[in-house]
């Protein structure tokens, strides 16, 4: 069944275009993850937050992706990892145009 991983963490930037050039290399690894959908970048300048939602083929590969993205976040210096996954209601989520 798909998954939705839903990230956020504390984060001081950088922001906009300066976050696109300097998050290139980590997007295009993101999209190489075993059972990698699609990525949701979030970014909240004002409340210092960045994070994204993920969509996975299954909960195991989210899960995987999930330890392994915490670890990568702690060794840059991010102090708390806010995570929750959720599996996917593919029919309700057509109806809305949920690009599942």
């Amino acid at each position: 069944m798909k998954t939705l991983l839903q990230v956020d963490f504390p984060f001081d930037g950088p922001f906009g275009q300066e976050m696109t050039v300097a998050m290139k290399e980590l997007a295009e690894s993101i999209a190489r993850e075993p059972g990698f959908i699609w990525k949701i970048w979030t970014m909240n300048q004002e409340t210092k937050e960045a994070g994204g939602i993920y969509l996975f083929e299954d909960e195991v590969s989210a899960r995987k992706y999930l330890g392994m993205h915490t670890e990568r976040l702690k060794g840059f210096g991010v102090p708390v990892v806010n995570a929750k996954v959720f599996q996917v209601n593919e029919a309700l989520s057509a109806i809305d145009n949920g690009p599942v």
